[in-house]
């Protein structure tokens, strides 16, 4: 059985009007245009981004390769939408199968629905994503140690804090702490491999 094959429906969210759907070639100009109207929002949270990135082909490019990871059920790469409209971008990545069984999210939401509860549901959706469709264990999530609302967001959804990894990553111009959370499946019992059918 494929977990990926095919899109996987839109689900619906408990906040009204937001959902998620995996990434379609289609949203490079909507993602374009959301990420240029972002960028200095996103700066201190995102990878260094060259000037091509927020262009419509630079996105393209981007849903490319997202879409071949998504083929290859590397990882489930998704939009945020909020009452229709892309409002931010939610993925599962680094999908490790066999004695693992386990992914991380990455997410953003646009300035416009920070602070909305859009990002908590985006991610509980997220979590039935990877714990129904795809079957997963564990789902991980790195944060910045300043981030607190991103933590707040994972606290809510049930992660834990694991620890800290010193000078994790790279970020607007300096290695910053990241600290680690994780969630466990619902069905977890310490011994089963994959949920019972």
């Amino acid at each position: 059985m494929t977990a990926l094959a095919g899109p996987p429906p839109a689900l619906d969210g408990r906040r009204a009007g937001v959902r998620l759907r995996a990434v379609q070639m289609a949203d490079a100009e909507a993602l374009a245009a959301l990420y240029r109207e972002n960028r200095a929002y996103l700066r201190p949270w995102e990878p260094e981004r060259g000037e091509a990135y927020f262009t419509v082909d630079g996105q393209r490019a981007n849903l490319r390769e997202l879409v071949e990871a998504y083929a290859v059920e590397e990882m489930w790469p998704g939009v945020i939408l909020v009452d229709g409209e892309i409002a931010g971008r939610i993925t599962l990545n680094n999908i490790l199968r066999g004695p693992l069984q386990s992914c991380f999210v990455g997410y953003w939401v646009a300035r416009a629905h920070a602070g909305r509860g859009v990002a908590t549901e985006a991610v509980r959706q997220a979590l039935d994503v990877a714990f129904g469709a795809l079957l997963l264990h564990r789902v991980e999530a790195f944060t910045r140690v300043d981030n607190l609302a991103s933590q707040r967001v994972l606290e809510r959804n049930g992660f834990t804090p694991v620890g800290t990894a010193r000078r994790h990553i790279h970020l607007d111009g300096r290695w910053h702490d990241e600290r680690l959370f994780e969630r466990l499946a619902p069905w977890d019992d310490g011994f089963t491999l994959v949920p019972p059918a």
